[in-house]
């Protein structure tokens, strides 16, 4: 029993709990309050496990082939490896986990809950089918990284804070976009053996970490000349300029050894999790 709760949780991919836990927080920046609320830590947990688990483990079921070849997988940094046996029957779990929870989250926030789980279910369910489904079919799969942005209305409701401006919603997408860009370099490799098409395959190593660059170019500006806040947009700044040593100096177009990619989840936990605690007690993305 131990063991299975073990993978599950490794399906999960606790390394990457810091994006939804990030978009989670976001809406209640500076209500210290909102600390004692038992609904806050219930929906906090749910975007923490219970969603991460549907989405990474819907993902794996489909993905079984180019998992096989990367040297990422069986980890609680990037996620499970799982065996066929495993994955097979991982949807009766992730469907338990999902029913479990729906019933208080739609009690704390509403029927309009309703609506956001529906968008977590379309989206996944577009980007994971079997055959043409939208991971296969580059850039379409940078879009569905839509689905993240849900976690904001969701954290809305349940908390009920003041909906977020464009701007916060337009640098969420972005930082969405970026990141799942950063994991396609990162898997370059294996998706290429598995004959996967990706904006990062089609594109090529240089090509895309460029792409990274102006897209982060772009989240600075934002910082920078819409929300006129100088703190954050220098750490993102300071990233902004180690990604361009990363291309243009120290590892140009090679593969990344999986030390070293563990070593970049450490520190991009740690990022996020000093962002985090700025962006939460400032409240400079609500404005």
């Amino acid at each position: 029993m131990i063991k299975q709760l073990l993978f599950y949780l490794k399906v999960s991919r606790p390394g990457l709990w810091f994006a939804t836990i990030w978009l989670y927080l976001l809406p209640t920046s500076q209500m210290n309050e909102i600390l004692s609320s038992p609904a806050f830590w219930y929906g906090l947990f749910y975007v923490c496990f219970p969603l991460n688990f549907m989405v990474y483990g819907w993902n794996d079921m489909v993905d079984i082939e180019t998992d096989a070849h990367n040297k990422r997988k069986d980890s609680f940094w990037f996620g499970a490896r799982g065996s066929k046996d495993q994955l097979a029957g991982l949807w009766k779990p992730i469907l338990i986990t999902q029913l479990l929870f729906y019933t208080p989250m739609i009690y704390w926030g509403g029927w309009k809950m309703i609506l956001l789980f529906m968008g977590f279910l379309l989206i996944n369910g577009l980007y994971n089918l079997p055959t043409n489904g939208l991971r296969a079919f580059p850039p379409l799969e940078l879009f569905c990284q839509v689905g993240y942005l849900l976690i904001a209305p969701l954290s809305i409701l349940v908390n009920e804070t003041l909906i977020l401006p464009i701007w916060t919603f337009i640098y969420l997408f972005l930082f969405a976009i970026q990141s799942h860009l950063i994991g396609e370099v990162m898997d370059i490799e294996p998706d290429k053996k598995a004959g996967r098409k990706t904006t990062a395959t089609l594109l090529g190593v240089q090509k895309t970490k460029l792409l990274i660059i102006f897209i982060v170019s772009l989240e600075v500006a934002i910082l920078l000349f819409v929300f006129n806040e100088f703190y954050f947009g220098l750490f993102l700044g300071l990233a902004l300029v180690w990604l361009l040593i990363d291309l243009f100096i120290i590892y140009k177009t090679q593969i990344y050894s999986l030390g070293q990619m563990k070593f970049f989840a450490l520190m991009s936990n740690f990022s996020a999790l000093g962002s985090m605690a700025y962006v939460w007690h400032s409240g400079c993305l609500l404005n």
